[in-house]
């Protein structure tokens, strides 16, 4: 059972990060020893920056990038490669190894290890998808809309992908529609001009899957 925190925290510039670091490291493990942490939201979105700044905050804590689980033929079929992969061994309290996919190369590379980590952030579109929540000691949504987001995207990565986003925009589209992570997610994170901002998410305001706990957290 997930703990959900109801919290809002400052969104004073360089505090934010910090103070949701400590908000997850008092939580209690959900993948064996590990507080997986799942970061979801649009493509574009953001989340590979935030995620990098969280893990710093957490002194280096392991980003597994849902890029490197996906691939060109398989881009949100991967719910088993996953779970055999990475969630399993972390959940016995071993070292994961999973092949990370070259998108230059279309293929999956060599195994790369995954240490079990006591807090381990899962960052990509699908990281709050229905099969990985139960692991999940916390889920965080980038709050941007679809349409801002796939702009910054396709704006990011220039012409030459213009005919993998029209794919993608489409594939996320139907993701999205059979198995959304916004109504779950326990925080939305949103980005400012000068800091992020998180806010309590569907979940914590018991708009969600199940029963749960609310605690409270002050700043």
């Amino acid at each position: 059972m997930r703990v959900r925190l109801g919290v809002r925290l400052p969104n004073v510039p360089g505090t934010v990060i910090h103070e949701l670091a400590a908000l997850l490291r008092r939580l209690p493990p959900s993948c064996g020893p590990v507080r997986l942490i799942g970061i979801d939201g649009h493509a574009g979105s953001g989340k590979s920056t935030f995620a990098g700044q969280l893990s710093r905050a957490l002194d280096d804590a392991p980003v597994l990038r849902l890029d490197d689980i996906s691939g060109h033929d398989e881009l949100f079929d991967w719910t088993g490669r996953l779970l055999t992969q990475v969630i399993e061994p972390l959940s016995r309290g071993g070292t994961a190894h999973y092949a990370p996919y070259d998108w230059h190369a279309r293929r999956f590379g060599p195994p790369r290890p995954l240490t079990p980590a006591p807090v381990v952030i899962v960052e990509g579109v699908g990281a709050g998808r229905r099969a990985l929540r139960p692991r999940l000691a916390h889920l965080l949504w980038m709050d941007l809309a679809r349409d801002e987001a796939w702009a910054r995207g396709r704006a990011r990565d220039g012409e030459e992908q213009r005919e993998f986003w029209d794919g993608w925009v489409r594939a996320e589209r139907q993701h999205f529609a059979e198995d959304p992570s916004r109504p779950f997610a326990d925080l939305l994170v949103r980005q400012g001009t000068e800091g992020y901002e998180a806010l309590p998410g569907p979940a914590a305001a018991g708009q969600a899957d199940g029963p749960h706990q609310v605690v409270t957290h002050g700043d």
